[in-house]
């Protein structure tokens, strides 16, 4: 058996002998035998990730690298309760970033069931059902309408045959089958109409066909190798967490040593030296950062989830935030998927069937004689809610659902239809219906303009019909160019007597009119569009469909825009990386885009430093999804292929979902910053006040149980409260952090060294103040006035992105509580006596309360102060 034929370019003869089989289909000893040599029709399951290595993710952090060794340290150092502090740190961190992602995963399974496909195929002369799975090539398939196409194959019978391949190719509209002898080689896939293909489903009528690939071998086996060939990309925000680590490395081992060094040069013991380096190296690093960023992202996907967007992998809720464009299927994301009548052009003049105009349109007997034909010469197959018939085909439904708009009765229409049909194919290029008025047989066709011209004689004016000559043929063509020039597809539309019931008797009909029908874009999403550009987003469309069609709805939709091109997917063939990185920064849609197009315009996209996004249901979106920085699948109509590719899966398909998706991603991105800000402004307070009282000559103003105590214990619920935050009014009209920006970028880092200065100083006042009594007195005050200080500067930390205004309390519940809890442990760690003990403080007097209090609400204060004076642009953030 050879298999090196293209299947679509060879005779049907020729296949079957390379197959090794014939019109009677393969024996079952025969079929076995292939089963073992050929494996099952299966694809490759995706690898499941075990829920060790959902555990195992949760230590991939240099943050948490470096709190790791600080735990061994610590014990090695024989400091128990340091090592205990940090490892309950860790331990939260890991439970609450595996707990949320095993839960998301397993949601996602549920998802994913998949439903034993059967199968009806020709074994030992008679037609049985089996598992799909059990086909080989060679066997011969049935198929009939609603049956899902079990693997490639090459079609030798068919009547009246066409099939849904959207999910597959992209194409909107559905394709007509023939048998066809042969095909070029060169054509396309949503061209090649004497094939079916793994995946897609039949819409109407039945076939026989021979199976010439099964499993990987299909097309759908090959855009999952593609699938699997694309390893895990990394968030944004885990690379910028990595970059933050490092620095965070190095600012420790700085610290430790300077500090170390000072306290060598005044005489401390080098135990006590070593500890303090280490101490300091740790309150270099908040220890809470890991723990609240799982949490913040956590936060997101309930949020996401409240507005139908599954997420699966929890950095994705921060990089939708981050995210510069935002490519996307057209059919049935863009549009609605259902095509309908825009306009009917009948002698010379429009009719727009789209807008205010419509009642006037419907009120002309030749539109409504035209849209009589159009229903009659379409097949009802099944009634929508309101009793007006419909049909899975969607030009046929367009039809059927424009004389319902226009008060046809369809149903006393359909009552007329007792006498057959001559069903669409795409060698016919029509369909026609027989009726009887009278004693006179009526023929209603439609189809394919310059067929039906060939059928006609007559055509069909304000004042009448009159004789089709040859210059108004010429304006009828000239008027389907126009019409297809603007992205519609254009039917033709004919009736008149006829002798008899035979596709012979088509001839000396009247035209009546051109249709043009188009897939309207979905509600909702122009609006969208506008939204997402508004905030700094750009929208790119890629599509299966002509590049007509996609500059039709792209403009429509305001995807494109002037200066915007589309590109055709056979443009990128062969292009440099340089020269493709420019084609698709200038292009805002794609048409006739194979999945290899779609990966390679989401590779330039990101090689020219853009965050990409990417939303399909297809199969032939997978790759692209995955390749994705954030692959973002449908939820219903989404196949299994998509959503186990994508990173977030929007449970209502509704393309308005991905900017409220974004607009949380936002959100979290920015509560994340406010409590990076928040902690390392603390945590470089703590450092700057032992690094001023080394300089001076001073004691030791904290110990390095009171520092651990601030990181984990004080700063840890405040921090969580800013992860809390609800959103900005502006989130979404300013533009989004580019890939290449920092978590801390010069800017923010001056904010942070300035509160940090502030904050450090307060403290140092406070501890200096103290001294007059014992510097264990005085230990307390300064780690009292600190505490406070950080406590109250969570308000400034509230509205470090871009509010201007001071914050009320009342938005943010939890900050409230947070302050008082902090305080409460606050009041513990002096007053408690097993606390006190172990933190070693004293109980502070009136006098001591006054100066703690007062001391620690100067930096709230300055900020609040800040935050009053008008900023030169409104949307001026750190």
């Amino acid at each position: 058996m050879t298999t090196d034929l293209t299947w679509h370019a060879s005779s049907i003869a020729a296949v079957l002998e390379s197959l090794e089989t014939d019109t009677s289909g393969l024996s079952s000893d025969e079929a076995a035998r292939r089963l073992q040599v050929f494996g099952p029709n299966r694809l490759r399951p995706p690898t499941p990730i075990s829920a060790l290595k959902v555990l195992s993710d949760q230590f991939k952090s240099i943050v948490v690298y470096l709190l790791v060794a600080a735990v061994v340290v610590s014990v090695l150092l024989g400091d128990w309760a340091e090592a205990a502090a940090v490892a309950v740190v860790l331990l939260i961190n890991t439970v609450l970033g595996f707990t949320m992602e095993l839960r998301a995963r397993r949601t996602m399974d549920a998802l994913l069931k998949m439903n034993v496909v059967r199968a009806s195929v020709l074994r030992d002369g008679q037609l049985m059902t089996v598992d799909a799975a059990v086909l080989v090539k060679g066997d011969l398939v049935e198929l009939t309408a609603g049956h899902h196409v079990p693997a490639d194959s090459r079609l030798i019978r068919t009547t009246d045959f066409r099939t849904d391949e959207a999910a597959l190719t992209g194409e909107s509209e559905l394709i007509s089958k023939a048998i066809a002898d042969q095909l070029p080689t060169d054509t396309a896939l949503a061209e090649r109409t004497n094939m079916i293909y793994k995946g897609t489903t039949v819409a109407s009528g039945v076939a026989r066909a021979v199976v010439v690939a099964t499993g990987a071998e299909t097309e759908l086996g090959r855009i999952g190798g593609l699938v699997a060939d694309i390893g895990e990309e990394r968030t944004p925000l885990e690379r910028r967490l990595d970059v933050l680590g490092r620095r965070l490395v190095w600012l420790a081992l700085a610290i430790a040593l300077i500090v170390a060094a000072l306290s060598a040069l005044q005489g401390a013991p080098w135990s006590l030296v070593f500890q303090m380096a280490i101490a300091l190296a740790v309150a270099a690093v908040p220890e809470a950062l890991p723990a609240v960023a799982t949490i913040a992202l956590a936060i997101g996907l309930k949020r996401m989830a409240r507005r139908h967007a599954l997420v699966r992998r929890l950095p994705a809720v921060e990089a939708l935030g981050s995210t510069t464009v935002i490519c996307t299927d057209k059919t049935r994301t863009l549009t609605s998927g259902n095509m309908s009548i825009v306009r009917l052009r009948i002698s010379g003049q429009d009719f727009d069937l789209n807008s205010g105009q419509v009642g006037k349109s419907y009120g002309d007997r030749r539109v409504r004689i035209a849209l009589e034909t159009g229903a009659r010469a379409s097949r009802a197959q099944a009634n929508s809610a309101d009793g007006v018939p419909s049909s899975r085909d969607p030009v046929d439904a367009a039809f059927l659902a424009a004389a319902a708009d226009a008060g046809i009765h369809v149903t006393v229409l359909e009552s007329d239809q007792i006498l057959p049909t001559i069903p669409f194919s795409s060698e016919r290029q029509f369909m026609a219906s027989f009726r009887r008025d009278g004693h006179q047989l009526l023929v209603d066709v439609k189809g394919a303009p310059r067929k039906l011209l060939e059928l006609s004689e007559r055509v069909i004016t304000a004042e009448g019909e009159h004789v089709l000559n040859a210059q108004t043929r010429h304006d009828l063509t000239t008027a389907n160019e126009d019409l297809a020039r603007e992205g519609l597809r254009v039917l033709a539309l004919a009736a008149g007597p006829v002798a008899d019931v035979s596709e012979s008797a088509l001839h000396g009909l009247t035209f009546l009119g051109l249709a043009g029908l188009i897939d309207p874009p979905a509600p909702g999403v122009k609006d969208t569009v506008e939204r997402l550009r508004a905030a700094g987003l750009r929208t790119v469309m890629l599509t299966g469909d002509q590049r007509l069609t996609a500059e039709t709805i792209g403009r429509e939709l305001g995807v494109l825009r002037s200066g915007e091109q589309v590109v055709d997917g056979r443009e990128l063939d062969g292009l440099s990386d340089a020269a493709l990185a420019e084609k698709v920064q200038k292009a805002a849609a794609f048409s006739r885009i194979s999945p290899e197009h779609k990966l390679d315009v989401i590779r330039a996209l990101q090689s020219a430093g853009e965050i990409v996004a990417m939303i399909g249901d297809g199969i032939n979106d997978a790759p692209a999804l995955k390749k994705a920085d954030v692959g973002v699948a449908m939820g219903i109509r989404g196949t299994d292929v998509a959503k186990e590719a994508a990173a977030i899966v929007l449970q209502d398909d509704r393309f308005e979902t991905i900017a409220a998706a974004v607009e949380e991603g936002r959100v979290i991105y920015d509560n994340i910053r406010k409590f990076v800000f928040y902690l390392f402004s603390c945590n470089l307070a703590e450092v700057l006040l032992l690094l001023a009282a080394g300089v001076a000559g001073l004691p030791l103003p904290l110990l390095p149980l009171q520092i651990l105590w601030l990181n984990i214990v004080t700063d840890t619920f405040p921090a969580l409260a800013l992860a809390m935050e609800p959103g900005d009014v502006s989130v979404m009209r300013r533009q989004p952090m580019r890939p290449d920006d920092a978590i801390l970028s010069r800017a923010f880092v001056s904010r942070i060294f300035f509160y940090g200065v502030l904050i450090a100083t307060a403290a140092l006042g406070a501890f200096i103040w103290a001294l007059q009594n014992s510097p264990a007195h005085a230990t307390t005050i300064g780690f009292m006035t600190l505490a406070l200080a950080q406590i109250f500067h969570l308000t400034t930390a509230r509205g470090v992105t871009s509010s201007e205004r001071p914050t009320s309390g009342l938005s943010n519940p939890y900050a409230l509580g947070a302050a008082g809890l902090s305080i409460g442990l606050q009041i513990i760690a002096v007053y408690v006596t097993p606390v006190a003990r172990v933190l070693q403080t004293a109980r502070p007097g009136l006098s001591d309360w006054l100066v703690i209090i007062g001391l620690a609400a100067v930096p709230a204060l300055v900020g609040q102060a800040i935050r009053l004076v008008p900023k030169k642009k409104a949307s001026e953030r750190i």
